[in-house]
């Protein structure tokens, strides 16, 4: 499976995004539409399991597979020279290290990548918020609220990048790579991000 550029032609269903923000995603996962759907809606579904309900509800498992899955995948569509002189920083999940449902399932999936990569949670996030995907009609939160609550883990700036890879599962509108690419750009001037992702949002064809 190849990496797909989000480009002119697809950049407006990601409305936070412009012509300088370099994105690549796997498979479109369609909004709206549940795990029945699509394989690419399967695979997100499976990833977002909460993992305070890994005793509760059946199916956990399947999370395990798609990490490794995810993590294979990637590793066969990234560039291995790439791989070598970059560093891999996870978009933080919505919860805080310590709730129940904190979930690292992203850094999971970049150290699953390849051995002796340069894998750093560079960004935490200092409060929990409720899940993006779980919002339903409520407000979600700004490029500068996520800002506001994003922080760099100085503990882990040395050596500094050289090149970002910023990872996270979907890509929506864009908030959370913008937020995670401003908090980086300031802290480390002139480095490149460029955001990757699992699947990107689309909406389902209303013919069909």
């Amino acid at each position: 499976m190849r990496l797909s550029e989000i480009d002119d032609h697809n950049r407006g269903d990601h409305s936070y995004l412009t012509p300088h923000d370099e994105c690549f995603y796997l498979l479109e996962y369609t909004s709206g539409r549940d795990f029945r759907f699509s394989k690419a809606n399967q695979i997100i579904s499976n990833l977002k399991k909460k993992p305070s309900e890994r005793l509760s509800k059946g199916g956990y498992h399947y999370k395990a597979q798609v990490i490794r899955q995810a993590s294979n995948t990637l590793r066969g569509a990234l560039d291995p020279g790439w791989l070598r002189t970059s560093t891999l920083i996870p978009v933080p999940g919505s919860k805080c290290f310590g709730h129940p449902d904190y979930d690292d399932r992203m850094e999971q999936i970049c150290r699953g990548i390849q051995e002796g990569l340069d894998v750093r949670n560079l960004v935490t996030q200092t409060v929990s918020t409720e899940a993006a995907h779980e919002a339903g009609n409520k407000p979600r939160p700004s490029v500068d609220e996520l800002v506001d609550i994003y922080q760099i883990d100085e503990n882990l700036c040395d050596p500094s990048p050289t090149d970002i890879g910023v990872f996270d599962d979907v890509l929506t509108a864009g908030t959370h790579f913008k937020a995670m690419k401003a908090v980086l750009n300031r802290r480390f001037p002139g480095v490149r991000v460029t955001g990757f992702f699992i699947a990107r949002r689309v909406f389902p064809n209303p013919f069909e």
